[in-house]
């Protein structure tokens, strides 16, 4: 009872922020996101007899705390819907740093929920695994599908409908994402504490909200069009309003450093200087460039010239779930 998946991460361009169920990771809002081959996790689950507790190693370590109390709580998720009580031994490694602004949940949940439901016998549809995944991380139900995916926030007060579902696969069109990498530290405010402060205390939130039917509408016209300029602003605009909400939290919040700053300026710039070019950022400092391949070279060369900036990572449209 063994098997092995493969899932990337994704970064959103409709931003998921804020639940209304905590418990089972319900949320307030429909997102949009575009799986990436440059970052993902490869996971190994293997249920076996003899064990008398689940053991979990993340990247050639023993994980403990929360890291481990979470793979376990899936875990028993995945127990219950087999119908079967086996402790597990779960191999994960990590291409994604871990903890700063990068999904890296996505990948790991998404990765996990795959092995883990198929080691143990359950044979899930691509709908199913998705809502199954989202009971670990929530932007991890829009790894089963490469290309983009919209997460569906549903309606019912027991989840059944709320998945992803996909918008249009690896293979439809060319865009590209350069990661630039500030810090990879751990964030102060993790991305649950902070979902929740804004939630509850920024005057900002429901203009949120009020806000996301219109920019996903925009958003999928642009991506059947493939219309680059239309999805990168939409895009860009709906990061700055997430992260506006966090600055009307209490008390305020901010994921960005000085550097994120200085990125998102350099981006403004390019583009005034006719560079198709626009960003995104998720819960952390790091910065996600949108760009078309015919412009990577420069756009890669201006950004490692940054001060502060530690690395780039470029990356595709990646696949969606892979089995080892």
């Amino acid at each position: 009872m063994k098997a092995t998946a493969k899932a990337h991460t994704n970064i959103a361009l409709i931003k998921y922020w804020g639940k209304r169920n905590e418990a089972i990771i319900l949320p307030t809002n429909n997102s949009l996101s575009l799986t990436l081959d440059g970052y993902y996790t490869t996971t190994t689950v293997e249920f076996d007899e003899s064990l008398s507790q689940d053991q979990f190693m993340l990247d050639e370590q023993i994980a403990s705390g929360e890291q481990y109390s979470r793979v376990t709580a899936f875990l028993d998720i995945i127990r219950q819907m087999a119908g079967k009580q086996l402790f597990a031994n779960v191999t994960s490694v990590n291409e994604v740093p871990t903890a700063a602004g990068f999904a890296s949940s996505a990948s790991g949940f998404a990765a996990l929920a795959a092995a883990g439901s198929k080691a143990i016998g359950l044979h899930l549809s691509e709908k199913e695994l998705s809502r199954l995944t989202r009971r670990g991380s929530g932007s991890a139900c829009r790894s089963i599908y490469g290309g983009f995916a919209e997460w569906e926030m549903g309606m019912r007060e027991d989840g059944e409908d709320s998945y992803a579902i996909p918008i249009a696969p690896a293979n439809y069109w060319d865009i590209r994402v350069a990661a630039v990498v500030l810090s990879a530290t751990k964030k102060s405010v993790s991305s649950r504490a902070g979902m929740r402060r804004t939630v509850e205390t920024s005057p900002f939130f429901q203009g949120w909200l009020d806000s996301i039917s219109y920019d996903l509408a925009e958003i999928k016209q642009g991506i059947k069009a493939r219309d680059f300029q239309k999805v990168g602003e939409i895009a860009e605009a709906n990061c700055m309003k997430m992260h506006a909400t966090t600055l009307g939290a209490k008390p305020p919040f901010t994921y960005w450093h000085d550097t994120t700053l200085v990125v998102m300026q350099k981006v403004w710039e390019m583009r005034s200087q006719g560079i198709p070019v626009y960003f995104t950022i998720d819960a952390g400092p790091n910065v996600k460039v949108l760009y078309l391949p015919e412009h990577e070279a420069y756009i890669e060369q201006t950004l490692r010239e940054l001060q502060g900036v530690t690395d780039i990572r470029l990356s595709k449209s990646g696949q969606g779930i892979t089995y080892i």
